[in-house]
């Protein structure tokens, strides 16, 4: 049986991240391909992101990427991850979400925050100091939309009157809803509020990373206070990570697209990340101390992930889902091997899938001689019996 504390759910987060240079129209189908790969290989989930500016993260709606890869899979889960309130009328949004659960047949999971890209944020007149209270204001009536109920709200940027959805979720399930959080407390707490799951984004950076519990209990309270129970296996951390055969392998692998994200970082804060002067420089900064943004990377083999892995699951007291934040890291076919490695070597090792297997072989050789012994009784009794016919 797997360690309770080990995440049971594996995914993938994909923002997604890709050159600017390149035909954006087969970037996105390249992304749709990959779900498709993800669906094949076992992973429970993938989200994508909302964005509209910047050039690197070109997914602008999640429901229309998502509803295109609902088509291409079967089972895989589809997250907005995230959609950033905000930006949005929440009924338009609420119809949005169900119209993808729908056609989904209840595989969708509305992902929430306040918006990530000032740029973002500038262009539709959104002041980031207002950001999170806007997202309070919008989660509060989203939440009642998709249970059902008929809202009537007005704030200082929607009206709702009488709004009422006419296509709720799948066949009347409760759709989960996760809330994004960072660093400070603020997405664990409305989540804990309005009973959604927590969906950690900064679980790699050193400042997220530090207060990951810290940040569990204020969800814990803020359930508590509204009278629900915290429930660890709706957690869900993200990490980048790639992997190959061997570390050196991997590293070498990361080269060929590390020096783009420190573009796309330089680019969006004015100053370049020291250390990061090569490309080897830059992988070995981003593995070790880490680098904006994306915070500290998993570059190595499937014994480094599940090290890491099990790193997170001690400094949170457990949660359900790992994500691996996908990035145009490496070549696409080293980037498929690096998802099937996570998929073959370090999903079994976590969720248990192979103790029953190791179990046996053990048994087995332990008792390999009593079971040599016998077979070889059995054959010298039956040559003995041939003789005795002749």
């Amino acid at each position: 049986m797997p360690q309770p504390y080990l995440p049971s759910a594996f995914g993938v987060f994909l923002a997604p991240y890709h050159r600017p240079d390149r035909d954006p129209a087969l970037q996105l189908r390249r992304d749709l391909d990959l779900v498709t790969e993800l669906d094949r290989l076992g992973y429970e989930e993938v989200w994508a992101g909302e964005h509209h500016s910047a050039g690197y993260e070109i997914i602008a709606s999640p429901e229309l990427f998502l509803a295109a890869a609902a088509e291409r899979t079967s089972r895989i889960r589809l997250g907005t991850g995230v959609n950033s309130l905000p930006y949005h009328q929440p009924l338009i949004l609420a119809d949005r979400i169900c119209q993808l659960d729908q056609q989904s047949r209840g595989r969708a999971v509305l992902g929430v925050g306040p918006g990530q890209l000032a740029s973002d944020a500038f262009m539709m007149g959104v002041d980031p100091m207002d950001s999170r209270a806007m997202m309070a204001d919008s989660l509060d009536v989203l939440t009642r939309l998709l249970r059902g109920e008929t809202v009537t709200a007005a704030t200082d940027w929607f009206t709702l009157e009488e709004a009422r959805l006419q296509l709720g979720p799948y066949r009347g399930r409760e759709m989960e809803v996760a809330v994004a959080s960072a660093v400070s407390p603020t997405g664990a707490v409305l989540a804990g509020r309005h009973g959604a799951s927590v969906l950690s984004l900064a679980a790699a950076d050193p400042a997220g990373f530090a207060t990951l519990d810290a940040n569990w209990s204020a969800h814990e309270r803020a359930c508590a206070a509204a009278g629900r129970t915290a429930d660890r296996t709706g957690w869900r951390l993200v990490t980048p990570l790639h992997l190959a055969e061997t570390r050196e392998r991997a590293r070498e692998q990361a080269e060929f697209g590390v020096l783009d994200l420190v573009d796309y970082i330089e680019a969006l804060g004015g100053v370049r990340p020291q250390g990061c002067a090569t490309a080897a420089a830059a992988v070995e900064r981003w593995t070790d101390e880490g680098l904006p943004a994306f915070g500290r990377a998993v570059i190595g083999t499937a014994d480094d992930a599940v090290e890491r892995i099990v790193q997170l699951a001690d400094k949170t007291g457990g949660f359900g889902t790992f994500l691996i934040l996908h990035l145009d890291l490496a070549e696409p076919a080293a980037a498929l091997r690096s998802l099937e490695l996570f998929a073959e070597r370090v999903v079994p090792r976590l969720s248990g899938t192979a103790d029953a297997r190791r179990a046996s072989l053990d048994w087995a050789a332990r008792n390999s001689e009593r079971f040599t012994g016998a077979l070889r009784r059995s054959t010298e009794q039956a040559i003995a019996r041939a003789g005795e016919v002749r």
